[in-house]
């Protein structure tokens, strides 16, 4: 797209009335949704996980913080380079305060796969204040990762998980970074644009994406 279609203030006016009804009808069933997703049932997490971090040996229990959610980020790291992923360096640049999050009895937490020392330096270098623990040394990536067919390449995600009055722990919701694109802010507000995400004709939709810190290397 190169210019825009120029139209008066009325015509202007109509065809917004009629693009808000249409984002009116995509809210109502967003929620609907949202209702569903509330709705699922949990799998019990019946093994004792135990995570590095910054501050010690935590359990999964131990990463609620007292709080009654958890939302965990699989982060990957990509087995043909070992490079840290630039997608997943792009959904954790759009986490917000966690205080939010605090308030209303939700932890979140990043978890990456490979020697805490690894993730925290790469971690100190993208400036995250997001905690973050390293499941290397056991099965939980594994374990509680979404499924995938046998061949597929292996995609970071989310998971969340829920504990009841006698700290038992249920994981209650996972999706892989494609089903996790509302948790982008960053496409949502290119959404708002003329131009859009701009990833049309790229062999992979994240090909444009670097680290933060690497656009004007």
């Amino acid at each position: 797209m190169t210019s825009i279609k120029s139209v008066t203030r009325e015509e202007w006016a109509a065809a917004r009335k009629e693009l808000y009804d249409r984002e009116a009808e995509l809210i109502r069933v967003r929620d609907e949704v949202s209702e569903h997703r509330r709705a699922l049932p949990g799998v019990l997490v019946d093994q004792d996980y135990v995570f590095a971090s910054e501050h010690g040996e935590r359990t999964l229990l131990d990463l609620f913080d007292g709080r009654r959610q958890l939302i965990v980020y699989h982060y990957m790291v990509p087995m043909e380079t070992g490079r840290f992923c630039t997608s997943c360096a792009f959904w954790i640049d759009n986490v917000g305060h966690l205080a939010h999050l605090w308030a209303r009895d939700t932890s979140f937490v990043v978890d990456c796969p490979v020697p805490l020392d690894e993730g925290l330096a790469f971690k100190d270098r993208m400036g995250w204040q997001v905690p973050w623990v390293s499941s290397h040394g056991t099965s939980f990536y594994q374990d509680h990762f979404v499924d995938f067919a046998d061949g597929e390449r292996i995609q970071p995600g989310v998971s969340v998980y829920f504990r009841d009055d006698d700290d038992r722990i249920h994981r209650t919701y996972s999706t892989l970074i494609t089903g996790g694109e509302m948790l982008n802010s960053t496409y949502h507000y290119l959404d708002l644009t003329p131009l859009g995400r701009q990833e049309e004709g790229l062999g992979f939709k994240h090909d444009w994406v670097r680290y933060h810190d690497d656009y004007h290397a």
